[in-house]
């Protein structure tokens, strides 16, 4: 139990109790089967209040989740009885045309900042879906639909705020408190609260993107990755082995039919966009496409409606250098048993310029990924919960032989801790050496925890 009042601590934010109106709303995260009832929430206003709530926490030994989108596969974003720091009061965004960056507050999604960016045909790289939080996906790399040309989230990180666990509000960059900056590109919420994050921004002004839709085979996997390869850096592709969603321009006998789903997207002329796509009409014969010109804001948040929230998941991921015959054999084999109409088998193009980054220039560590696969398993009942988790454990465990080892560290979920080490590899005893400088205590222990040296 808190053994501290909020008012002692003159949090400005608003504060809520289980005796309050609207706390279970305020407790419910994005991610089902996710049911955890803290002992108090709070939305703090500014760094300094966010540094008050952590001080609560700290003084009276509550665990402390912070909460930015509440995507969280492990459910990290909430806590059974302990202090949740609710970010959602943090969605300020100063964008300066000039540098062509922009300062985010640490609440806001990738769909809002996405938005208003867009409004000057701007953007920065985030995930694929509008509604995860632009500071949760960020601080672990940041796997999107820009990467192959300008890389990670975390490429495009050229500063942060950041409230450390002794209550100290910095700013940090290549400069400033460098080991710290080094650590938060790709840490995770290991080291702090990052309240505000200032983002490189690029012209997006002119883009195509859209989806293929084809029956799933081997040979329409192994013509996406021939393409996937030797596509220009501009052109970024995503394929989703699922049952074909209901989609307007799909006929209704193909509904729910194992398919695969080709996302595209290309910054650049429209003319250029719409020839690099074309390789990919070849794979077979679509059951629908939708491709074409259009504003990059309605492409970021194109899937959320696929997205179900409240929808149970359990995930299971793994880098790949590339996928053999015998690797696209295996994925083709669990294609026909999807548990659930909700579940797929997300695979997605890195290389570009994610791939030249040095491996020690940021946390993040996977810079040889070419191919990233989350096998999301993705449900509504809770009678399927033991037959979609078995299933994904199976598929990943019959890729675990064409895998790196390595996997990006959003995709964890509650019970792989045993895979964080992997996660970041060689940059592992580094990140734990900062860890052991700014929060020697693991106050930030709900994440994928990298625990201090010390």
């Amino acid at each position: 139990m808190l053994s501290i009042s909020p008012d002692a601590r003159d949090i400005q934010g608003r504060i809520l109790t289980p005796e309050d109106p609207g706390y279970d709303a305020a407790r419910t995260v994005f991610m089902g089967g996710v049911d955890r009832r803290p002992a108090l929430i709070a939305r703090p206003t500014d760094a300094a209040d966010v540094a008050r709530v952590i001080a609560l926490a700290r003084d009276s030994g509550a665990e402390l989740a912070v909460r930015g989108g509440g995507h969280s596969p492990a459910g990290h974003s909430a806590s059974d009885g302990g202090v949740v720091l609710d970010l959602r009061g943090l969605r300020a965004i100063d964008i300066d045309l000039a540098s062509r960056t922009a300062w985010a507050g640490g609440g806001l999604t990738a769909g809002e900042y996405t938005a208003a960016a867009g409004e000057h045909g701007l953007a920065t790289g985030f995930g694929d879906a509008g509604s995860v939080g632009v500071a949760g996906i960020t601080l672990s790399g940041g796997v999107g639909f820009l990467v192959r040309e300008h890389g990670m989230t975390i490429d495009q990180l050229l500063a942060a705020e950041i409230v450390t666990a002794d209550g100290r509000v910095l700013e940090v960059d290549a400069e400033r408190h460098p080991d710290l900056f080094w650590a938060i590109r790709g840490g995770g919420g290991n080291f702090g609260v990052v309240t505000r994050l200032r983002f490189r921004l690029h012209d997006v002004s002119a883009f195509t993107g859209g989806i293929l839709v084809l029956p799933a085979s081997a040979d329409v996997l192994d013509g996406f990755l021939a393409e996937a390869e030797a596509a220009p850096d501009a052109l970024s592709t995503i394929a989703n082995v699922m049952g074909a969603p209901p989609m307007p321009f799909l006929p209704p006998e193909v509904h729910g039919k194992p398919a695969i789903v080709l996302a595209s997207c290309y910054v650049g002329p429209v003319e250029q966009g719409a020839q690099a796509v074309e390789p990919l009409r070849h794979f077979g014969t679509p059951y629908g496409e939708h491709l074409g010109a259009m504003p990059f804001t309605a492409w970021q948040k194109g899937f959320d409606p696929l997205l179900t929230p409240g929808a149970r998941n359990y995930w299971k991921s793994h880098n790949f250098a590339e996928l053999s015959d015998d690797a696209l054999a295996v994925l083709t084999r669990y294609t026909s048993t999807l548990p659930s109409p909700h579940c797929e088998i997300f695979i997605g193009a890195m290389a570009g310029q994610t791939n030249r980054v040095a491996v020690d220039a940021t946390a993040y560590a996977n810079r040889d990924s070419v191919y990233t696969m989350n096998v999301h398993g993705r449900w509504t009942e809770a009678s399927d919960d033991d037959k979609c988790v078995a299933w994904a454990r199976e598929l990943f465990n019959a890729m675990t032989p064409f895998a790196l080892g390595s996997v990006y560290v959003n995709f964890l979920t509650g019970d792989e801790g045993d895979r964080v080490k992997a996660a970041y590899g060689p940059n592992y005893a580094r990140l734990a050496a900062v860890k052991s400088r700014y929060d020697p205590q693991n106050l930030f222990r709900s994440n994928q925890n990298i625990a201090p040296s010390a």
